[in-house]
């Protein structure tokens, strides 16, 4: 009887607002708005009624995962037709206790958190992601350069913010499958330092840092950020997408860190996810949930401001921000259409759940940069000289000159 009121409702509201969306029951019967449907969400059982009681996108995500229902069409198209139906854009209070908050954060639950996710199958992210393997936010010139090209552009952006330099000391912070390494080694002549807490990763650098005969100015450590040696500071450092699993209570302890690694007058950037919410609201029926419990377990989001403030507590001085929400989301919806195209070995190398929840996780966090609920920023940072100068050029035109590298000399 209720899933006969639900679903009488749900009928009535896609006719009235006539999106083109059809959905289709577990017993043919199928429900439609405007003709002709783009998209077709199949509930392939009757306890997937319950979405429509108590919706969230985070709720369809999991019964998709579960293959309760499946999405026939685009997914980008499937997200906006069905997000009017799984949101409510008003904002919500969502405390965490401090105390949790403390506890989450240590060297084992760390590496092992990383591990559940980075550790999946070098092949598996091979398929969708750039030739490099570049797992962040890429930087489009235009919207018709390739994913190739805009991670490229990317790496070459964070060198030329950081202004490096042939034979300074570089470290990457959560280095990936060293993409910016092998990028600031091959194109800047800087000594490059990656650390990673993901075996598989690490495991991959040490292959091509060997296969390009970069040993003598490269080379990459299975390493907490904590255990970094202060002993001898680096000219520059950057955090590309690692900021977002180090937690809210550890945020001043990470940038004291980042300073205490630097020499004076170094750079340091931090390109990382943050919320476009205040620290306690987020968007009632976003996807939080379940990337929380399928994708990153203790990952937590910051809102800028707060980001900032900790930053300026520990010494380091903001040089320039510079939001590139509208990058993640093309690049995001690009790994999407990827993973799409390798459906079938996707699957193959990881299972149908881990694919589906690469999938929704993806599309979903690709559809929240689009709508604004979450925010991505490339901060570049420097550690004053003791007489609290910074040697910086007075005008950013050096970040976007075509005709040479900092590295050069000529862009300042």
């Amino acid at each position: 009887m209720l899933s006969k009121i639900v679903l009488d409702r749900l009928q009535t509201r896609l006719q009235a607002e006539r999106l083109p969306l059809s959905i289709r029951l577990w017993d043919s019967q199928t429900l439609v708005g405007a003709l002709p449907a783009s998209v077709t969400l199949a509930l392939n059982t009757p306890r997937a009624v319950s979405l429509f009681i108590h919706p969230s996108l985070s709720r369809l995500a999991e019964a998709y995962v579960r293959q309760w229902v499946d999405l026939e069409g685009d997914a980008r198209t499937a997200l906006t037709l069905l997000s009017p139906l799984f949101t409510n854009p008003k904002r919500i209070h969502k405390r965490i206790s401090d105390r949790w908050r403390f506890w989450r954060h240590n060297r084992m639950r760390d590496a092992r958190v990383v591990s559940s996710h980075y550790d999946v199958s070098n092949e598996f992210y091979a398929l969708w992601l750039d030739q490099r393997r570049v797992y962040s936010c890429a930087y489009f010139h235009t919207d018709q350069d390739s994913l190739d090209l805009a991670q490229e552009q990317k790496l070459d952006h964070i060198c030329r913010k950081l202004r490096l330099q042939p034979g300074e000391r570089f470290l990457d912070i959560g280095c990936g499958w060293g993409a910016l390494i092998l990028w600031a080694a091959d194109n800047y002549g800087a000594d490059c330092t990656g650390i990673t807490l993901s075996r598989n990763q690490q495991e991959h650098v040490q292959v091509l840092i060997e296969q390009r005969g970069l040993a003598d100015r490269c080379r990459v450590h299975l390493m907490d950020y904590r255990d970094v040696s202060e002993e001898m500071p680096f000219d520059k450092i950057a955090s590309v997408g690692m900021f977002e699993h180090v937690g809210l209570r550890k945020l001043p302890d990470y940038f004291r860190k980042m300073h205490a690694l630097l020499n004076p007058g170094g750079l340091s950037l931090n390109h990382g996810i943050t919320k476009a919410t205040s620290d306690d609201e987020h968007i009632d029926g976003s996807g939080d949930e379940f990337i929380a419990r399928y994708v990153f377990p203790d990952g937590e989001l910051a809102h800028v401001s707060l980001v900032m403030e900790q930053m300026a507590r520990q010494g380091l001085e903001c040089l320039d921000v510079e939001n590139l929400r509208p990058h993640y989301a093309k690049t995001m919806w690009q790994w999407v259409e990827r993973l799409d195209a390798h459906a079938d070995e996707a699957r193959a190398l990881v299972g149908e759940q881990k694919y589906r929840i690469w999938r929704a996780y993806m599309a979903g966090c690709a559809f929240a940069f689009e709508s604004g609920w979450n925010a991505i920023y490339q901060i570049l940072l420097a550690k004053p000289l003791t007489d609290g100068s910074v040697p910086y050029p007075l005008t950013r035109d050096y970040m976007y000159r075509t005709d040479s590298h900092p590295a050069d000399g000529r862009s300042s």
